[in-house]
């Protein structure tokens, strides 16, 4: 859902609580069943210092299961279901809940640092006037919050900055970024329109009389999402300006992705767990494989090397495989991602097979989120064709990038 729309109100824990109800309901896994919870989230609260076990607390999983917290920038829910691969086959753990949620609506505020010292005398100070005497030398401008930003640290360049970058090295024309995004709005409608998208959507409810401010019972229920734009044209989308860079640009708004609020989770548990409790399992981690790039270069193009990789690993080659889904943080990354692979030697990636019912331009980014939706999505369309093998990868600030090989156990 678009940041600052319907779950405005809704923090990342509540977000990551409506996910997993929803995850356990749906799998008849019963709360008392699940041995730990690894969640992804990258803007999380001062307070929730570990959202994963918050959660846990929060919907009275067994106090004794482990939860952890992970953090890869938009790759964070992958980290968090390759860790629970990882324990399931290592045999530290039988069955876990792994995914990942964000509220960009909330982003945490900072002050700076010279008002920062300011509060923390005040507050060790034991008499009015020291208190007082804290703020000598605090001007107006030391006021002012300081909102986290997508920059990157080693470079200062914006996510944006870096897709232009990304654009102009590979030689992506606007034409063919806003042609991309006009095809993942196209495929998302109809994903939604046919039932297919829909189906992996849960519901979350809102107090009533809260202001959108909560989730729980008695008030509204959110059951879709408004950002996919149903009528979008390369008429409407080739009118928009460029964002980044305003008079050379080709990134824009329209072929970003949006900022996002959402969550997302899976259940990952061993083949004598899932056995025992009469579940059957929609498809099985073969591989994966993490990759990193210079950030001054081409910021997002880590896929495009975790890939052939996470490939090798299952046995498998690009022609392998019956579906793909690639994180969309921008039309320029993953066109990018498209020819450097290519370039690489790993194969042509058939188009046909990525991101059948759209990605994140249509479908939003909700960072911490983004791995656990496009694995989820990846898995029941699999099986709802009745292919063997597929890919989703994620691209991620600091030059990282996720690639996971699943295996469709339906058929």
């Amino acid at each position: 859902m678009k940041a600052g729309t319907e779950l405005a109100g809704l923090d990342v824990l509540e977000l990551a609580k409506a996910a997993t109800v929803e995850a356990l309901a749906r799998t008849e896994v019963a709360s008392d069943d699940v041995g730990e919870v690894i969640w992804g989230n990258v803007a999380r609260p001062v307070a929730y210092h570990n959202l994963a076990r918050e959660l846990a607390l929060a919907l009275s999983l067994p106090p004794t299961a482990p939860a952890f917290t992970v953090g890869m920038a938009c790759a964070s829910a992958c980290v968090a279901i390759t860790t629970a691969a990882d324990h399931v086959a290592n045999g530290t753990a039988d069955l876990v809940v792994a995914g990942g949620s964000e509220s960009l609506s909330n982003v945490p505020l900072e002050v700076g640092r010279k008002l920062a010292r300011a509060l923390i005398r005040a507050a060790q100070a034991k008499t009015l006037p020291a208190r007082l005497s804290s703020f000598a030398g605090i001007r107006p401008g030391d006021l002012a919050p300081v909102a986290s930003g997508i920059r990157e640290t080693s470079t200062g360049l914006t996510m944006g900055e870096s897709a232009e970058r990304m654009a102009a090295i590979n030689g992506i024309t606007r034409e063919a970024q806003d042609a991309w995004a006009q095809r993942s709005h196209a495929l998302a409608a109809a994903g939604i329109a046919d039932g297919r998208l829909a189906a992996e959507v849960g519901p979350v409810y809102l107090q009533r009389g809260a202001g959108g401010g909560g989730a729980g019972g008695g008030g509204a229920a959110v059951t879709a999402d408004t950002h996919v734009r149903r009528d979008t044209t390369l008429e409407k989308l080739a009118a928009l300006r460029p964002v980044f860079d305003r008079a050379h640009g080709t990134v824009t708004a329209g072929n970003a992705s949006p900022l996002t609020d959402g969550g997302a989770a899976i259940v990952v548990a061993s083949e004598e767990r899932a056995r025992a409790l009469g579940l059957r399992p929609l498809a099985a981690i073969r591989s994966y494989a993490y990759a990193a790039v210079d950030p001054a270069g081409q910021l997002l193009i880590a896929p495009a090397y975790a890939i052939p990789i996470a490939l090798r690993r299952a046995g498998l080659a690009l022609g392998d495989l019956d579906l793909i889904e690639m994180h969309e943080a921008f039309a320029a990354q993953i066109l990018s991602t498209f020819k450097v692979l290519e370039e690489n030697g790993a194969g042509r990636v058939d188009q046909d097979l990525v991101n059948v019912m759209g990605g994140s331009i249509a479908l939003g980014h909700p960072f911490g989120a983004t791995g656990a939706r496009v694995i989820l999505t990846l898995a029941r369309e699999l099986a709802r064709r009745g292919g063997r093998y597929g890919l989703a990868s994620v691209c991620a600030a600091g030059g990282n990038g996720a690639a996971i090989v699943i295996e469709n156990l339906t058929a």
